[in-house]
């Protein structure tokens, strides 16, 4: 945003910081959080703690009392980052309209050398590649109109977790281990729940809809699904009612049988077998959006199955659910694959819908890597990585807020945040003062 943008939006937003920083510890720590925000929201290349602390400077010399004021407020202080995630949380489902799902997806940030908190030679999904960054797991509100991030955690490799040192020098809390990003993803979702947001859907790609340990525990959570899942997963074709091996006759020899069988003959098969050999009739074309590009349509097919995830193992099939295969109009068999625990009645549409809208996450990711500086952070430190992120995420949904409830010229956002205040009793508007303040003119700020 130009500082005459912030300016033409200025009571909306004192509203949304005093909101999200209140009683974030003393007024020099509040204003610094408000300070590192606006910085963040401010047009310009890098957003850094230097760059953002010259642009708020009105004078060179100032610069420099701005930047230790910002690295005292994110990289040193002690406040909690789930707390603003929770006041964010509430706000956008307060807020934004027609939210329809929790999305799960993580994302790397490239990084050089050894010593940042978390880095390694890993996988990015990201960069498509193993490369040397960070990566972490993060956790979505999303609808048609805008998503907002609700929850990041950084991924703590097995190197990381099992060295001291490293702990210490990047002050990792003694209390968190090595956990995997599935297991960062349902322990989001349940601080989401117990933050009293509504149960949604969860949407996820298929690092984590093929884990069956993952499905079970957003079973487990009683949340409903939509999940990619890969072309080789396994699952009893529609029809199918798989027994019970039968049991070992006495006296006889050999090993008992443990393979579920079924009076059909029919043995499992990979989802995208199934979905090749379906007859084209079955694909009907479902249109999912009307975007920028014009409608967005392509073939789906629906079919109710079973899973057979290591049925040879002796598993039980899983329950009756939806598996629902995509087919572009640009390849010659299906080739994306989803799994659905929602209720048999579901639509067709409603399905293609859920599944279609983690495009939604992808556009939140640029904004807040392009446009806010997810992956501009130089610092090194656990605490630091995670009061940036919280405050990208806050940033990034007041620009979606924005958006959604205001056009640029409304003249009523100053009397809609004079509500929005209303709405809040003893959470005051930020008000800064000195050089740094954004609250008065911005001709000084250098873009």
């Amino acid at each position: 945003m130009t500082p005459e943008q912030i300016s033409r939006v200025g009571a909306e937003l004192e509203e949304f910081l005093g909101y999200i920083t209140h009683q974030m510890g003393r007024s020099e720590r509040r204003e610094a959080l408000a300070n590192y925000m606006r910085g963040l929201l401010l047009d310009g290349e890098r957003k850094s703690m230097v760059p953002i602390a010259q642009r708020l400077a009105a004078a060179p010399g100032d610069s420099e009392a701005i930047r230790q004021q910002l690295q005292q407020a994110i990289t040193i202080a002690n406040w909690d980052e789930w707390e603003l995630f929770r006041r964010l949380a509430l706000r956008v489902e307060d807020k934004l309209p027609g939210l329809d799902a929790f999305v799960i997806d993580d994302t790397g940030f490239p990084k050089k050398g050894k010593h940042s908190v978390g880095v390694q030679r890993q996988y990015s999904g990201t960069m498509g590649r193993l490369d040397n960054c960070q990566v972490a797991a993060s956790l979505h509100l999303a609808s048609e109109a805008g998503g907002a991030c609700i929850g990041m955690r950084l991924f703590l490799p097995e190197v990381w977790a099992n060295d001291p040192r490293r702990r210490t020098k990047a002050g990792v809390p003694e209390e968190l281990s090595h956990q995997t990003k599935l297991e960062l993803g349902l322990g989001m979702l349940d601080r989401a729940l117990e933050w009293g947001l509504a149960p949604r859907p969860v949407l996820a790609d298929a690092a984590y809809g093929d884990s069956t340990e993952f499905r079970k525990g957003l079973e487990e959570r009683g949340l409903h699904y939509v999940l990619r899942i890969s072309g080789n997963a396994v699952v009893w074709p529609p029809g199918t009612c798989p027994s019970p091996p039968p049991s070992k006759a006495p006296g006889t020899k050999g090993r008992p049988r443990t393979k579920w069988v079924s009076p059909e003959g029919v043995e499992p098969v990979s989802v995208e077998e199934l979905a090749k050999n379906l007859p084209a009739r079955r694909f009907r074309h479902v249109e999912w959006r009307h975007g920028t590009r014009g409608p967005q349509r392509r073939r789906f097919a629906v079919l109710r199955i079973r899973t057979a995830h290591r049925h040879r193992s002796g598993h039980p099939p899983g329950e009756v659910q939806w598996l629902l295969c995509e087919w572009s109009y640009k390849k010659k068999e299906p080739t994306a694959f989803y799994l659905s625990n929602l209720p048999a009645k579901t639509t067709v549409k409603r399905l293609v819908y859920l599944a279609k809208l983690r495009w939604r996450i992808e556009r939140d990711y640029q904004e807040m890597k392009g446009e806010l500086g997810l992956d501009h952070f130089e610092g090194r430190t656990w605490r630091g990585f995670h009061h940036h992120v919280a405050l990208v995420a806050a940033a990034h949904a007041f620009l979606t807020l924005h958006r959604v409830i205001f056009s640029p010229e409304d003249p009523e956002a100053e009397s809609t945040a004079s509500r929005a205040r209303a709405d809040h009793p003893g959470i005051p508007s930020v008000t800064t003062s000195g050089p740094a303040s954004l609250a008065g003119s911005l001709s000084h700020v250098r873009t």
